[in-house]
């Protein structure tokens, strides 16, 4: 569920009292690598949405309300040379529901995979992966908008000493944070120290986080209005709570308000509970850092009966019928099609099939590898592949038969020319790890 679509409050149920003396505290969090926290999320929204129709006609009007609940315990790494931060975390609850125009939508994630690496750029772009096993695109989709505690924590405090009563810009990276913005046009977010108070006998300060916000989202222009609380131990040196009401504005290219969303955000992080899958011994044996094989996504469609990894530079697309197309960011291409037991063609067949249609298209072909079984047991592959040309660009065109006991996928993929072979390597991987995973009927 998206953060910059929610935000308020839900009262603190503590006893609260200031603190005789106001003196200079110093708020800063120090993100010890060797101690791992919880962190609490839940968030609520509800409000409407104009999508856009035909032109000259008003637009549809959808309501759209939503809630997620995510419990984590986490831990920070140290950087990569390429990362502006790096954690670990274990998910202990994952709860997304939204329901947009009465059609409700679900989001979870498998238990096996619930312990993630997720590594922050310097743009505030996310990236998670498993070390546990390859992740679905929606896995990632679902927690992508997760806060990063370092990012957002440190870039809310002013990390010296300061007085009841000063104030101080929140960072960008708290604030593209909070909002999910990927472009910020004007405003921010500013912090007030109200007052140190003591809660259930320990010492906080209190804060006041509000501002507006005009930029850029994935949904296009908007401006976020976010008002509210949080505390900070002194005595933990630790941001436990943050409560924040907010509305969110989508804008047309004009500037006018073409949907308004509004709702809640509660953050609370403490101390991690049990952590002995974020244990140095627990760790130790994995590899945490983001490779060719760790992350890896998984395409699983139980209702076309097929399944396979994939490089995320790829991505699992349009299904018509009992064919999907997988596109790559680069303009290469995959279309695979799964057939039941007895219509799987034989490779040979596939390949003269493949000549004749290449030749009906006028392609021209500059060289062809002849049909090789690249593997017999448990999946029988075999592939195929032609140099051509069309209409003067050169490209790589790969085929190849699937043949499983449930049924066969047949693969006929297009390679930009310059990036064919390490292309040809992505190809590789899906091919070998395709399982048809139902029975397949004529």
């Amino acid at each position: 569920m998206q953060r910059y679509l929610l935000h308020t409050a839900v009262g603190l149920l503590m006893t609260v009292a200031p603190v005789g003396a106001q003196a200079p505290v110093t708020l800063a969090e120090k993100f010890d690598s060797a101690e791992p926290y919880r962190v609490e999320l839940k968030v609520r929204l509800a409000g409407r949405l104009s999508l856009p129709v035909e032109q000259g006609k008003p637009p549809q009007v959808l309501p759209v309300q939503g809630s997620s609940s995510l419990t984590y315990d986490e831990r920070a790494l140290p950087k990569d040379d390429t990362q502006a931060g790096k954690v670990v975390r274990v998910y202990r609850e994952v709860e997304f529901v939204r329901v947009l125009d009465g059609r409700e939508q679900k989001a979870e994630v498998r238990p096996a995979v619930r312990r993630m690496v997720v590594l922050r750029s310097d743009k505030g772009k996310k990236a998670p992966f498993s070390p546990d096993g390859p992740l679905t695109w929606s896995e990632i989709d679902a927690v992508r908008t997760d806060i990063f505690s370092p990012a957002l924590v440190s870039g809310l405090l002013p990390g010296k000493a300061v007085r009841p009563g000063d104030r101080w810009p929140a960072s960008v990276g708290a604030v593209t944070e909070l909002t999910d913005h990927e472009t910020i046009e004007e405003g921010g977010l500013v912090v007030e120290f109200l007052s140190t108070v003591q809660l259930t006998g320990r010492n906080f300060a209190k804060l006041n986080v509000s501002g507006t916000v005009k930029g850029t989202t994935q949904d296009g222009p908007s401006r976020q209005k976010l008002d509210g609380v949080a505390y900070f131990d002194l005595e933990a040196n630790r941001l436990t709570y943050l409560n924040l009401k907010g509305t969110h504005e989508l804008l047309s290219s004009e500037g006018k308000v073409t949907g308004r969303i509004e709702g809640t955000f509660v953050m609370t992080r403490g101390p991690a509970g049990k952590t002995d899958d974020l244990s140095d011994t627990a760790l130790k044996a994995l590899d945490l850092r983001p490779g060719a094989d760790n992350s890896l996504l998984l395409y699983d469609n139980p209702d076309l009966g097929v399944k396979f990894l994939y490089p995320r530079r790829w991505r699992a697309g349009l299904v018509q019928g009992k064919q999907l197309t997988v596109d790559e960011s680069g303009g290469g291409g995959l279309l695979l099609t799964i057939e039941p037991p007895e219509r799987v063609p034989g490779i040979d067949q596939y390949f003269t099939e493949t000549k004749n249609f290449l030749k009906q298209q006028q392609w021209a072909t500059l060289s062809t590898d002849i049909p090789l079984r690249v593997s017999d047991k448990p999946t029988r592959l075999d592939r195929f592949g032609m140099d051509v040309e069309v209409k003067k660009e050169r490209v790589r065109l790969e085929y190849a038969v699937v043949s499983q006991a449930e049924g066969g996928v047949t693969a006929a993929a297009r390679l930009p020319w310059n990036d064919r072979e390490e292309l040809g390597r992505d190809l590789d991987r899906i091919l070998r790890t395709v399982v048809v995973t139902k029975q397949q009927q004529p």
